[in-house]
């Protein structure tokens, strides 16, 4: 049956079109019950699964759940009680335009088998599908559309079986119960599931009510999404992404263009923040100049205030003593130096998502097992606000990680409310506490489907190179003595060099990565799979693969004396490492040794070793100098980080000991090879493909992220230049002081930490001008020698495979730029996740180190705050923070906080920057604190500060070398402001 429908429509250019829509409707669509009479010539089903029967409804049925009921409910009909689901194809359409993720995640489910949820073609069915009425919403069609398939469900069966309209939307209920259909609230179906009592605890309250009566509190209303709209438009209103301080949970901020200039906004306040959550797309309205702050950070933990509130029930609401507190003096603050502050005034979109943390236990009431209370959560991400849920398992979750989603946040309430998703395991295990951090930064980690297993080669194992199959459009290097270099323990090979004397004096260097497109083919499963998952995740204990181990471990991995598949770049350089000429091929090689960094340095050591390998290594490394120097001479920078290694015996969770990694000449020698591949390839792709390269540029630092760092250097009479690269490079080359030489390594971290986000890009999006990759003082940049574990390797790839003729058929989504931009925006995204996952597993390892110890240490004080201020302690490459106060109240603080000088002053000592002290490291345990989240705490021992570091009889004792370190420093620091002030 063909209905069609004519309408007129005007072009941009202002020209009439009549348009003509043809629907086809089918009689013969089949419903998917298993053994349903009318569609006996069908095979396919939803379940051989008998239908579920209830008390609610005794009669054996299946569930057909409305868009809103998988919108807001999702996390319950993920639940294993919901089998033999009916999803219509109104409700899927109208899902996928509401929420990719919801509809990404309803799609899992159709596709489980065992999970039973069918799609019925509702839109394409002559006997359900409906016209829209005059007057009619499209949101009343639908319900009308969902009702009228339900309906015709229930005529099709018979009576025998029955389909349940599932439906939290009142006025759909209402109608659906009038026409005789059995429909059903989430909840009352739920409570009827006496084999889940789990289940109840799962279901969202999406009605916009208070469930925080104790304590009323008002914010103002979020404005219609057409008001936000026309503000955005009349530049009343700037939009960003709201970004919580990770010290202050009352303050956060937007970066958004104001008057055509990129600027951070602040927005201090739980009354500006106005319902704001971390990752919120907002509306802002900026405030008045004379509302702007100077910025002064301070450390505020909503743990602490909701601890004062509850014990002390001030007059004045913590929370706005702390954003008086929080950062912004006016007074004493120069004009030049006041930072632009705003309030939310609407949510464009909410970025919420399943969070992991724990129950506040303190708001659990004894006394009501099994009944059903409202309970506070805290989320591991301490930038989240805390949340209420309704629990009927509140004694049970105690001491448990548990997830918890957001449903909602009514402006009556002072936080937002949500429900319980599911619980992960203890408090303090070493395999919960992992899969929390993996949760917590959105890491796959699932084991790989057998759909994605299935693409691997079927010799398994047994795979080796065909001369006959492999070698056509490859060179053969197998005769060339090629080595790789690699840490200890490395499985997964990507790289392996050569470098031989050519007739001719000069160098031939090559650089061979594992060819891992040969077996990931795009748009396959296995290669969706490594796209989602974006680059492999390296944890202190273990590894989060993008590919089946197979590939990463073996096929894929370079090893030493197999034959092996790669993609290679072949140079020829003079003694001076000047390239003379490049070439890129795909080619068979076999690795004549797998080394570890140490087995390399050892060859370049001994004088002795001549063999070809050595040789090689010895020539590598004489090239990777010079081409270092020329680097540097450009403006390369030479940074910093505080990365350690922890030692770890036999089975046990926790690390014995914890040492600083340390960079010998091989490390150099692999990275400089490495960084010219990349540099070249750039080059060659971008060239062949000028509008879809995937590339990866450094932004260059705006001047003022380095305000800070550069007054305090110049407190220490030293000089930071961030005008250029090459100006900073030279700058921290000579920010020495002899009398403390971990003082410019220091330094180092902090510029590192100044430097704005490497990220990919489409070479199309972006003026050549901003290729610049301001780290390495490249012209141009992209990331070739690692696709084992990042997919942006991969991509490249198939660019370079292209570019130099090898792959003739590539897919016409190497050229798309769209899809091109989107791939780079989610590989950000994942990189920038695994980079985080990385450091809390490092975080997580470290407070288990320091798991019943209290260990004195020395530290350099690297930030001041109002209350406190930071120490990175070298020994461990960690960071604390160090209360100005013993207690949570900055009245009991010692110390005055001096914003002229950024400095903490008590009558016996001075805080500054880069000052070395003393101070003692442990671990509060996870269940002392009311969110049971463990934390380091660090407590200041020298100098010493009377109420803050013990008696004087203790500090006596201790070993006095800090103080002297920070006494030097400091009267260094007083003669170099002295002799300023007599030049003055």
């Amino acid at each position: 049956m063909l209905k069609s429908r004519a309408f007129v429509r005007k072009t941009k250019r202002g020209n009439v079109i009549k348009v003509v829509k043809e629907h086809y409707l089918r009689d013969d669509i089949y419903c998917g019950i298993p053994g349903c009479p009318r569609c006996a010539s069908q095979t396919t089903t939803i379940t051989q699964t008998p239908p579920r029967t209830t008390k609610l409804v005794p009669t054996p049925h299946y569930v057909l759940p409305d868009t809103n009921v998988l919108y807001h409910q999702i996390d319950v009909m993920e639940h294993a009680a919901f089998v033999n689901v009916i999803i219509l194809q109104t409700v899927l359409e109208e899902l996928r335009h509401r929420s990719k993720p919801v509809y990404d995640r309803v799609r899992a489910l159709i596709a489980e088998p065992a999970r039973s949820f069918y799609v019925f073609s509702n839109e394409h069915s002559r006997e359900t599908y409906i016209e829209r009425q005059k007057d009619e919403s499209p949101n009343d069609r639908n319900d009308r559309a969902i009702r009228t398939a339900t309906r015709w469900y229930n005529e099709h069966l018979g009576g025998a079986r029955k389909v349940v309209l599932i439906t939290d939307d009142g006025d759909n209920r209402r109608k659906a119960l009038g026409e005789g259909l059995p429909a059903f609230h989430v909840r009352q179906y739920v409570e009827s599931l006496a084999d889940y009592p789990e289940l109840i605890d799962m279901v969202a309250n999406v009605a916009e009510e208070d469930i925080d009566a104790e304590s009323r509190y008002t914010y103002p209303e979020h404005l219609s999404k057409s008001q936000i709209l026309a503000g955005l438009k009349s530049g009343a209103f700037h939009q960003g992404t709201l970004n919580i301080s990770q010290h202050n949970y009352l303050e956060g901020s937007i970066f958004a263009k104001v008057n055509g200039e990129e600027m951070t906004v602040m927005i201090l306040g739980r009354e500006h923040l106005n319902r704001g959550v971390q990752g919120d797309i907002v509306a802002v309205q900026m405030l008045p100049k004379s509302e702007w702050k100077a910025a002064v950070s301070v450390v505020i933990d909503e743990e602490d205030v909701e601890k004062e509130d509850e014990e002390a029930k001030p007059t004045t609401a913590p929370d706005e003593v702390a954003a008086a507190e929080s950062a912004m003096e006016v007074d004493s603050a120069p004009v030049e130096e006041l930072k632009p502050t705003g309030r939310i005034v609407g949510i464009i979109k909410r970025n919420w998502r399943a969070y992991c943390g724990t129950i506040d236990k303190t708001s659990v009431r004894e006394g009501q097992a099994g009944g059903m209370q409202p309970v506070f959560f805290w989320a591991m991400d301490r930038r989240i606000p805390k949340i209420r849920i309704r629990t009927r398992q509140a004694a049970t979750l105690c001491g448990q990680r548990v997830v918890v989603a957001i449903d909602g946040w009514p402006k009556n309430a002072r936080y937002p409310q949500g429900h319980y998703v599911r619980t992960l395991g203890a408090v303090g295990d070493a395999a919960t506490e992992t899969e929390v951090l993996l949760l917590e930064h959105d890491v796959p980690f699932a084991p790989f489907s057998p759909l994605v297993l299935s693409f691997l080669p079927v010799e398994g194992e047994k795979w080796e190179v065909d001369d006959e199959k492999h070698l056509h459009g490859r060179e053969d290097f197998r005769g060339l003595d090629i080595c790789s270099i690699d840490p200890p323990g490395c499985t997964d090979i990507d790289d392996a060099l050569h470098a031989r004397k050519l007739p001719n004096g000069n160098y031939e260097v090559g650089v061979h990565i594992a060819d891992v497109s040969n077996f990931v083919k795009p748009e396959n499963a296995m290669d969706l799979e490594a796209q989602r998952r974006g680059t492999t995740v390296y944890l202190v204990d273990k590894r989060i693969d993008m590919l089946p181990s197979l590939l990463g471990t073996n096929l894929c991995s370079l090893r030493s004396n197999v034959d092996r598949l790669a993609f290679s770049c072949i140079w020829e350089v003079t003694p001076d490492a000047k390239v003379k000429d490049v070439r890129y091929t795909k080619s068979v090689i076999r690795s004549k040794a797998s080394l570890t960094y140490d087995a390399a340095q050892a060859r370049l050591d001994d004088p002795n070793l001549d063999d070809p390998v050595t040789l090689g290594i010895k020539a590598l490394n004489m090239l990777a100098k010079k081409l270092r120097a020329q680097r540097i001479e450009r403006g390369a920078l030479t940074l910093a980080s505080p990365e350690i290694r922890f030692k770890m015996e036999n089975d046990q969770q926790d690390p014995v000991d914890v040492e600083m990694k340390e960079l010998k000449e091989t490390n150099a020698l692999v990275e400089e090879f490495m960084l010219l591949a990349n540099i070249y390839v750039a080059k060659k792709i971008q060239s062949v493909f000028p509008e879809s390269s995937m590339l990866r540029r450094h932004p260059r630092p705006p001047p003022s992220n380095f305000e800070t760092l550069t007054k305090a250097v110049g407190e220490l009479g030293l000089t930071l230049d961030p005008s250029t690269s090459k100006t900073l490079a030279d700058s921290l080359d000579r920010c020495v002081l002899p009398e403390e030489p971990y003082i410019n390594k220091l330094i180092r971290i902090m510029t590192t930490r100044c430097m704005m986000q490497a990220v990919y890009f489409c070479s199309g999006t972006v003026p050549e001008q901003e290729f610049w990759h301001y780290g390495l003082a490249s012209e141009i940049y992209t990331h070739f020698t690692s696709p084992i574990r990042r997919y942006a390797d991969l991509v490249v790839h198939r660019l370079l495979a292209a570019a130099i003729g090898y792959d003739k058929g590539y897919s016409s989504e190497l050229t798309d730029k769209v899809k091109a931009t989107e791939m780079c925006n989610v590989l950000n995204y994942r990189h920038r996740m695994a980079q985080q996952a990385s450091r809390s597993s490092v975080e997580l390892f470290t407070n288990r180190y320091f798991k019943g110890k209290v260990v004195e240490e020395e530290a350099y004080v690297i930030r001041v705050m109002k209350n406190g201020f930071s120490v990175l302690i070298p020994r461990y490459g960690i960071e604390g923070y160090v209360y100005a106060s013993p207690t949570s109240s900055p009245s009991a603080s010692p110390f005055t906080y001096d914003a002229d000088t950024n400095r903490l002053v008590a009558p016996s000592a001075t805080i500054q920057l880069f000052m070395k002290v003393t101070v003692a490291v442990t671990v509060e345990e996870a269940g002392q604190a009311a969110a049971q989240r463990s934390k380091l705490v660090v407590r200041l021992v020298k100098p010493f500060v009377e109420g803050l570091s013990g008696t004087p009889e203790e500090a006596a004792k201790k070993d006095g070398k800090a103080g002297v370190g920070s006494a030097r420093l400091r009267a260094g620091a007083d003669e170099r402001e002295g002799k300023r002030a007599k030049r003055k």
